[in-house]
């Protein structure tokens, strides 16, 4: 472990985030680094590859024993954008250990997806009981999609009987679990416009059409007075497991007191088996910038997250019809810059559900359960489409507290020694039963 939180502050300090505006050459440090870790496991081959459109994915491996299965173990090195650095309470890549916790963009997501598989791998000092597949990306962040067309047309280099997917977490640091559904998730820009050029509110106000006004207007009308979707053809769901009370959930959420939650259903209902529409993102003037003006433009980011069974493109689809149907005084609409990702839905568990079950009860002290999560990890669905036979695994460090894309990211030490500790005993296991 010393090694291991060494090697992770040294990742987290590497900027490696691959939106468009931001350099590239922290993203390929990061690369760098990761292959350079990955050759310290001792496994025989490691290289990068090129990723058509994204930047390079990391990938190593090492030959199965005869008999042995093959497990792919992913992460990705990439990182979201840090935000305002005024929010954080240390630098964001100037990771920061405070007691057991490391703060700093990525800490959790995902550079620590990519220490539990590198501290997995050196417990076993070369000699490994599985074959073993690594395969770490470095744009999962804004483009995961040009990975899954790199799976598409390499299925041979990334062939496994299982998969190990280290991008999700515990609801809780000490609570093993297993994620079996991944809701979906569709995002666009849309652009509404009605003036040739921005005007004086004091001559043009009051009779000119404001675009920021009518963006405001169709974004309002996506949700009922209580938070649920006003859009049709998109119901509510239901999660058949069990989820985080209403009380928790405000805990690890941070909501105000006397703030209500949004929209009906238990809280898994909500959180993994429904549709959500979040406004991530508005181009209009700021309030430190504002002048007096009616304004011509404007613009917003919607990102849509779809449950497991659910099609992102029809509900973007959907989303976007009704968009237009609530525009107000015929103003111009454009929508462009989409992203989809489908969702995913465990199927029953087999040999590697098995094997790690028992090692999550080595590594926490009881077995885990099973959860959902309302995020999206593009590359699963992909990889279960081009091998059905696979058994995808989804766990790791990136617990409901971590703060993944929101300032102050950390990561719980303990939970990195526990997710680390249980998928070196997973590897074990899986080789070694009958």
């Amino acid at each position: 472990m010393p090694q291991a939180v060494e090697d992770l502050k040294r990742l987290v300090a590497i900027p490696s985030v691959a939106f468009p505006g931001h350099p590239e050459e922290p993203v390929r440090a990061a690369a760098a680094f990761t292959e350079e870790l990955l050759r310290s496991t001792g496994l025989p081959h490691v290289r990068q590859v090129p990723v058509e459109g994204s930047f390079p994915a990391v990938f190593a491996e090492a030959p199965a024993p005869p008999g042995a299965p093959t497990v792919l173990l992913y992460a990705h090195y990439d990182v979201q954008p840090a935000g305002d650095p005024a929010l954080w309470r240390t630098p964001p890549f100037e990771p920061t250990q405070v007691g057991g916790q490391v703060y700093g963009r990525g800490a959790a997501d995902d550079k620590s997806g990519i220490i539990s598989h590198v501290t997995a791998l050196r417990a076993f000092q070369g000699r490994f009981p599985v074959g073993i597949k690594v395969l770490i990306e470095g744009q999962e962040e804004y483009a995961g999609e040009r990975l899954e067309q790199f799976v598409e047309r390499n299925p041979d280099l990334v062939r496994a009987d299982a998969i190990v997917v280290a991008d999700t977490g515990n609801p809780r640091v000490g609570d093993p679990s297993v994620t079996t559904s991944l809701r979906g998730m569709g995002a666009f820009t849309i652009e509404v416009r009605t003036l040739k050029e921005s005007l004086h509110s004091g001559q043009f106000g009051g009779a000119a059409p404001d675009a920021l006004a009518a963006l405001l207007r169709m974004l309002a009308a996506l949700h009922s007075d209580n938070g649920d979707l006003r859009v049709p053809g998109l119901p509510r769901g239901s999660f058949l497991g069990t989820g985080p009370s209403e009380e928790e959930f405000r805990a690890t959420a941070g909501v105000l007191d006397g703030v209500s939650l949004v929209g009906s259903g238990s809280v898994a209902d909500r959180l993994w088996s429904s549709y959500a529409i979040t406004v991530t993102g508005l181009d209009v003037p700021t309030v430190a910038g504002a002048i007096n003006a009616v304004q011509a433009v404007a613009r917003a980011r919607i990102t849509l997250r779809v449950p497991p069974a659910g099609d992102p493109k029809s509900t973007v689809d959907a989303v976007v019809d009704y968009l237009r149907q609530v525009a107000p005084w015929g103003v111009q609409v454009s929508v462009g810059d989409l992203v989809l990702g489908s969702g995913f839905l465990a199927d029953a568990g087999g040999r590697a559900r098995s094997a790690l079950n028992r090692a999550m009860e080595r590594a926490y002290g009881r077995p885990p359960r099973d959860i959902g999560a309302g995020g999206s990890i593009p590359l699963v669905s992909t990889l279960v489409k081009q091998f059905p036979a696979a058994e995808i695994l989804l766990f790791g460090a990136e617990d409901d507290d971590a703060a993944i894309h929101a300032p102050n990211e950390r990561v719980d030490l303990e939970e990195l020694r526990r997710t680390a500790t249980a998928e070196a005993h997973f590897l074990q296991e899986y080789g070694t039963q009958p």
